[in-house]
């Protein structure tokens, strides 16, 4: 089915689309151009929308704004965003009514006429999407790049050919209730995230199964060896299993050797692909970025490709990005770490003890295991936001913790926090950004957070 077919399928239902973000934006532009009947609905007021919903409105496309946006929400089909979970009152009355309820995303899935790399896991799945992308593209195919990364896809698959790659990051929030068959899934990692917004840990990890459960015998699901939830998916999965390691030698998969080397493993022979300590980004984490990525795509890019892509990879804005070193202290923006897992891997990338800035909006993760990393590679700590005092708890309870190790310091303004690391550090010191919280009490995402980081840091003098 194309792209045109599909959305005239749609002739004669009621539309509605939750949620007015950039991802939905190219699908309510389809809807209006088609005649589609279309009801957007966002928390957003006509206002804030601006031009937007100006202009659509203009196009005939209907309008339910404002706090209680959702109260009369009502169609045929129902295109949710990932942040309106499928378990909302509203959207279950609207399915036992007989409604359908899909996303851009999915019927994506449906359309996309070449094989899909799709990548999930608490940490890690931005880089570890990134640079399978750039593997394919290093390689001599076609890429596009997209889900949680990149722009939407649907408006564009008309113009993907069969011998293209689709390559996607997809959340938790995507994945929830999505039927996808990927022909490579990847599992990075699972760890307790996001259990604000999830029913609980064990709805966020069916969540992340969805992104293998309904493939084929013949697709291939990448796993973390080295995690428990991960190691456990492999009695579900239908099809080939491999696996990365850090650890342990694996088969079929890639994994750390003891001397540093990286290898892989398939029927019985072993292949070198490159030494870890060439990888260009810092940080164990992403040694098991790079190892994830290799066994995606064994046997389809050369190991002699992968290890030239390591070697010059040098990583994505806001994880564990040097935006400066200014009067001998280098400034590294990781606000992409909104949850203690991935603070943890980042402090876990330096040697001495380094001044931290950290605090946002709960998720409802807790950060007890973030305060003995944080006695053990912090010596002075900033904090600000929501998490500011939970953080703070976490670290004085540490057994490691001693007045004064690490200095605390609890700011309400995160320019003034930034400033204030800035001015208590000394030549060789790194300042490190990276919150262990969401961006959600202060910015529109952590996008925002690390530019606004990025910011303060090239116009000190």
């Amino acid at each position: 089915m194309t792209l045109k077919e599909y959305i005239a399928s749609l002739g004669g239902k009621r539309v509605a689309v939750v949620g007015a973000g950039l991802s939905n934006r190219p699908l309510i532009d389809l809807l209006a151009d088609a005649g589609i009947d279309t009801t957007v609905y966002d928390k957003a007021d006509a206002a804030a929308l601006g031009s937007f919903y100006q202009s659509r409105a203009a196009r005939g496309v209907k309008f339910s704004l404002g706090e209680h946006y959702l109260d009369a929400l009502d169609g045929d089909v129902v295109f949710r965003s990932p942040s309106v979970l499928p378990f909302r009152p509203e959207l279950v009355r609207l399915a036992e009514k007989g409604a359908l309820i899909t996303s851009e995303m999915e019927v994506f899935f449906r359309l996309c006429p070449c094989p899909i790399v799709a990548v999930t896991g608490s940490d890690g799945k931005t880089t570890t999407t990134t640079v399978i992308a750039k593997l394919l593209e290093t390689a001599g195919r076609r890429v596009w790049l997209g889900g949680n990364i990149g722009r939407p896809l649907l408006a564009d698959v008309d113009k993907i050919g069969p011998e293209d790659a689709a390559v996607l990051e997809l959340s938790s929030f995507q994945l929830h209730s999505m039927t996808c068959a990927p022909d490579v899934a990847v599992i990075t990692n699972i760890a307790p995230n996001h259990l604000d917004i999830h029913k609980d840990y064990a709805d966020y990890i069916d969540a992340k199964k969805r992104i293998f459960l309904q493939q084929k015998p013949t697709g291939k699901l990448v796993l973390n060896r080295d995690n428990d939830v991960t190691r456990s998916c492999a009695d579900e999965a239908p099809g080939r299993v491999w696996w990365f390691s850090r650890k342990e030698a694996v088969t079929p998969g890639v994994f750390l050797r003891p001397d540093g080397v990286i290898c892989a493993s398939v029927d019985g022979q072993v292949t070198e692909i490159m030494p870890a300590a060439d990888i260009k980004v810092p940080g164990v984490h992403n040694v098991e970025n790079m190892m994830t990525a290799f066994a995606a795509l064994w046997g389809l890019v050369p190991p002699e490709t992968m290890a030239d892509v390591a070697r010059t990879f040098q990583g994505v804005a806001h994880r564990l990005e040097t935006v400066r070193v200014h009067k001998g202290v280098t400034y590294i923006n990781d606000s992409i770490a909104s949850s203690p897992d991935r603070t943890l891997a980042g402090l876990a990338c330096f040697d001495e003890k380094i001044i931290l800035i950290a605090g946002g909006k709960d998720k409802g993760v807790p950060f007890d295991p973030l305060g003995p990393a944080i006695c053990r590679h912090v010596k002075k700590l900033y904090l600000t936001g929501l998490t500011a005092g939970k953080i703070k708890a976490a670290v004085e309870s540490a057994p490691e913790y001693r007045p004064g190790a690490p200095e605390i310091f609890v700011l309400d303004d995160f320019t003034e926090t930034v400033r204030a690391a800035a001015a208590a550090a000394e030549p060789g010191d790194t300042v490190l950004m990276s919150p262990a919280s969401t961006s959600f009490d202060r910015f529109k995402n952590f996008e925002e957070r690390g530019e606004l980081f990025r910011k303060i840091v090239m116009e000190m003098e």
